[in-house]
């Protein structure tokens, strides 16, 4: 059930499964074990139901019966805003223990219906290709890949293959509470579109998939160091783009109209965090740093065309040395 080149990757990685104990990530599981993966996991508990308790047991169960580690970590109160803060913090304490514990790889186990509910929220805000396929089954982050090997799975497949091998597994209630957005959009929309058109809509992901990494084909990569990148563009049309792939692998996520500034500004900082400069048909991505550079080599970074607001990054970590 696996996809092919999230296998491959898996069988030479070092790799934490993101478990919770519901429908997919209990498949995964016993689809990794069935595959040869060896793997870990890792679980949040967000204290919201009581089945939260019995969630946490089964995975600490499951780490034993198997002999893996288990890294559990309870969540604090979130007053507003819940989905956002619950997945930073969710995914601040898997990098956390990817760091810790050298993992090459974080398994996630979003499947079909997920990437379509992704599509038809995106598709309601504005978005071009690149953004309207924002779940991959291989995604780049800084320290780690993203993989998600089993994202040409319907949930109703998945269901299909927990009951057949009568594998346990929870259901979460909040999954269906429509005051969360992307419950919203799988309730009304993606769930009753799969359970229609399941084929048409894997063929469509397919088809779309092809065509944004035609689209996406106008630039390369030239240079890496940390979190800066450097980019020579062949199409200039493609900016807004590629710097949304860019700072997703840094895990910022763009609005719609911070794409829209990207087409009309050439130097910019997102967030106060993020300094973006586009300058020769050069895209340069890096942190936004104020910082006080000697004028001998302020000059010498006007000279070598460095940006304005990525010299700071420049100059702390001594990328060019004078």
């Amino acid at each position: 059930m696996l996809n092919r080149d999230s296998l491959i990757e898996l069988k030479r990685g070092k790799n934490l499964l993101a478990f919770s104990g519901g429908v997919d990530s209990s498949a995964l599981f016993y689809i990794l074990l069935e595959s040869g993966i060896k793997f870990d996991i890792a679980l949040v508990n967000y204290g919201l139901r009581e089945q939260s308790i019995k969630e946490e047991s089964y995975a600490l169960e499951l780490s034993k019966r198997y002999n893996l580690k288990a890294y559990i970590k309870k969540a604090p109160k979130f007053s507003s805003n819940f989905e956002k803060n619950a997945r930073d913090f969710r995914y601040s304490f898997f990098n956390r223990v990817i760091k810790e514990h050298k993992y090459t790889n974080l398994i996630t186990a979003h499947q079909l219906n997920d990437q379509l509910e992704w599509f038809l929220m995106r598709l309601t805000k504005g978005a071009g290709v690149s953004e309207l396929l924002g779940l991959e089954y291989i995604s780049k982050r800084e320290n780690y890949n993203l993989v998600r090997p089993i994202l040409d799975k319907s949930k109703d497949e998945i269901l299909e293959y927990l009951k057949k091998n009568s594998y346990r597994y929870y259901i979460d209630s909040s999954n269906i509470n429509q005051k969360y957005e992307r419950n919203y959009f799988r309730v009304e929309f993606a769930n009753r579109l799969i359970e229609e058109y399941r084929e048409g809509i894997k063929r469509s992901f397919d088809y779309l998939k092809e065509d944004r990494d035609i689209l996406l084909s106008g630039y390369i990569e030239i240079f890496h160091y940390k979190e800066l990148y450097i980019l020579e563009l062949k199409n200039p049309k493609i900016v807004s783009r590629v710097v949304d792939i860019y700072l997703k692998k840094l895990g910022y996520l763009l609005s719609s109209a911070q794409r829209d500034e990207l087409k009309r500004e050439k130097s910019i900082v997102f967030g106060g965090v993020w300094a973006i400069e586009v300058s020769d048909n050069q895209i340069y991505i890096s942190p936004y740093i104020k910082v006080v550079i000697p004028k001998k080599i302020k000059e010498a970074y006007r000279v070598a065309k460095i940006p304005p607001k990525v010299r700071g990054y420049f100059y702390k970590e001594n990328i060019l040395k004078f």
